[in-house]
C-alpha cells in the first residue's frame, strides 16, 4: 500500500505552502491529496490573502537563475545610461503606453522601483546586449502554475471547469497576438538608483504604501530576499514572503479576480519594505501577473450560475479594457478592518469565530471516546457545510429513515436521490441525520464536506 504524500502544514506566519504537483487535476474523481490541498489554498487566501507554492526542483532552479542576473543587469543598465535624463524620457514613454502593452526597461522614482517586463508577442530580448536571463522560460513555468492556482480555485467555488479561461490569452498566441499577461524582473532600492538625481517635480515617497493592489487575476512572487508584507484578515501586516523556500513562490489574488468572482476571492493588500542597511543590491523579484485579456468582459455570470448570491455592484458586466482604466479606492471596495470576506449567508462574518471554536472542540474532544467525537464531529459538519448549501439553494431538508433509505441509494429514482445531489451527499450513505448514521458511514459523511478528516484525526490521537 502507497501512502499518501500530504501537503506541508502552514507555515509560522499562517500562510499556507502547497506542492504544485498536488495541485493538478486529474480525470475522475478528486484524489484525497488534490482536495486537501485545495482547501489549504482556499483556507490561506481567505485568511491571510496569499498562499506559498511549492514547485518543481527543476522549475524554481531556473527561476533562480533568472532572479540571480537581475543585480548585473540593472547596475550595467544604469551605467549604460550615464545621465539621467534619457532613463527619464524612457520611464516617461513607458507610463504613457497602455497597461497591455508595457515591454522592456523603465523605472519609477516614486516607488524606488526599476522594472523590466517581458512580454511575449511584444517584448524582443537581443542577445548582442545585456538582458535579463531565462525570462522566456520563467515566464512558461509560472504562467502555468498560475493558472493552475486559478484551476483550483475553480474547484474550490464548485465552478464549472475552465470558467475563467475565456479571460485567458490563447494557448499558445496566435500569429500577432501579444500577451496580457507579463512577467516583470524588478529591483526596489537599489543604492545607485537611489542616489540618482530625478526631475525636480518628482519626490521620492516612502517605501510604505499601505494599500497597493495589483489589478491581476493572480500574481506570483520569487524574491530574492523578504520585504513583501500582505495585510490578513485581521488587519495585521504579515510579511509574507519571509519563509519561503529555494523552490517556492508566493501567490495572491488581484482586483481582476474579485470583480469576476463577485468578490467571493479578496484581493491581497500589500506594500514593499526594503530595509537600508547592507543593502548592496536592492531588492530583486521576478514578478508574474497574470493579467485577463483586453478584449474581455468581467462578469460575474459564473457565480450567479452556481448558485452564489451576487450584490447589485458585481451584477454589471465591465469590459476589461474599462476596468484597468478606473481607480479603485481601497475604503470602497472593502473594509479590511472589519474581518469581512464576502460569502454567502454571513459565513465570513463568522470564519474567525468559527475557526476558533473548531479548534477548541477539537482540543476537547481529545478524551472523548471515538463513537462520541464522531457523532460531535458529524453534528458539527451538518451545521455548518451541509446547511449552508442548503440555504444557498433554497433546499428544505427533510431526512429519511435509515432502514428504508438504505433502499431509496440503491436505486436512481429514490424520493431523497435529487437533495443528495444537490448537496453532494457521499454516495451509499443513507440520507438520515448523521447522529444515526453508523460510524463507518459518518465517517464517508465527514470526509466528503471536510477532506482528509480522518488524517487529521489521526495527528489529534
Amino acid at each position: 500500500m502507497v501512502a499518501m504524500q500530504v501537503p506541508v502544514p502552514l507555515v509560522s506566519s499562517g500562510i499556507a505552502r502547497v506542492k504544485m504537483s498536488d495541485l493538478i487535476a486529474s480525470e475522475g474523481v478528486p484524489c484525497n491529496s488534490y482536495q486537501l490541498s485545495v482547501s489549504m489554498l482556499t483556507q490561506s487566501l481567505s485568511q491571510n490573502s496569499a498562499v506559498i507554492l511549492q514547485l518543481a526542483p527543476h522549475d524554481a532552479a531556473l527561476l533562480q537563475a533568472c532572479l540571480h542576473s537581475a543585480p548585473l543587469y540593472f547596475n550595467h543598465k544604469s551605467s549604460s545610461m550615464g545621465m539621467e535624463e534619457p532613463m527619464m524620457e524612457e520611464q516617461e514613454q513607458m507610463m504613457g503606453m497602455e497597461w497591455c502593452r508595457t515591454s522592456g526597461y523603465y523605472a519609477d522614482p516614486q516607488l524606488s522601483q526599476e522594472t523590466f517586463d517581458y512580454r511575449p508577442g511584444l517584448t524582443l530580448l537581443d542577445p548582442s546586449h545585456l538582458s535579463p536571463s531565462a525570462l522566456p522560460h520563467a515566464f512558461s513555468i509560472l504562467a502555468k502554475a498560475a493558472r493552475c492556482v486559478l484551476d483550483a480555485l475553480t474547484f474550490s467555488l464548485n465552478l464549472r471547469t475552465c470558467s475563467f479561461h475565456h479571460l485567458l490569452d490563447n494557448l499558445p498566441l496566435r500569429n500577432h497576438e501579444v500577451s496580457s499577461s507579463v512577467l516583470s524582473l524588478c529591483c526596489h532600492s537599489r543604492p545607485s538608483f537611489l542616489a540618482r538625481p530625478h526631475h525636480p517635480h518628482t519626490q521620492l515617497s516612502p517605501l510604505h504604501y499601505e494599500h497597493q493592489l495589483d489589478k491581476t487575476l493572480l500574481t506570483l512572487i520569487k524574491p530574492d530576499s523578504p520585504g513583501l508584507h500582505i495585510k490578513d484578515l485581521n488587519g495585521c501586516w504579515l510579511l509574507a514572503d519571509t519563509n519561503l523556500g529555494p523552490h517556492d513562490v508566493l501567490v495572491y489574488p488581484g482586483l481582476s479576480l474579485y470583480q469576476e468572482t463577485a468578490g467571493y476571492v479578496m484581493p491581497a493588500l500589500h506594500r514593499t519594505d526594503v530595509p537600508f542597511e547592507n543593502n548592496l543590491h536592492g531588492r530583486c523579484s521576478l514578478a508574474f501577473k497574470l493579467m485577463p485579456k483586453s478584449i474581455a468582459t468581467l462578469s460575474s455570470t459564473e457565480m450567479q450560475a452556481a448558485g452564489y448570491g451576487v450584490e447589485p455592484r458585481f451584477q454589471n458586466a465591465i469590459p476589461v479594457s474599462d476596468f484597468m482604466q478606473r481607480s479603485h479606492p481601497v475604503d470602497q471596495l472593502f473594509s479590511r478592518n472589519a474581518a469581512q470576506i464576502m460569502l454567502p449567508d454571513g459565513q465570513a462574518a463568522s470564519l474567525k469565530a468559527s475557526l476558533k471554536k473548531k479548534r477548541e472542540t477539537s482540543s476537547s474532544q481529545k478524551s472523548l471516546p471515538p463513537s462520541k467525537r464522531l457523532r460531535l464531529e458529524a453534528q458539527r459538519v451538518l451545521k455548518e457545510k451541509v446547511m449552508e448549501i442548503a440555504e444557498k439553494k433554497g433546499l428544505k431538508m427533510k431526512f429519511c429513515r435509515l432502514g428504508p433509505c438504505e433502499d431509496h441509494i440503491r436505486t436512481s429514482d429514490g424520493p431523497c436521490n435529487n437533495i443528495r445531489v444537490a448537496l453532494g451527499w457521499p454516495p451509499n450513505v443513507p440520507f438520515v441525520h448523521p447522529h444515526d448514521l453508523p460510524n463507518k458511514a459518518k465517517i464517508a459523511f465527514l470526509e466528503a464536506y471536510e477532506p482528509g478528516w480522518s488524517e487529521s484525526r489521526q495527528d489529534v490521537d
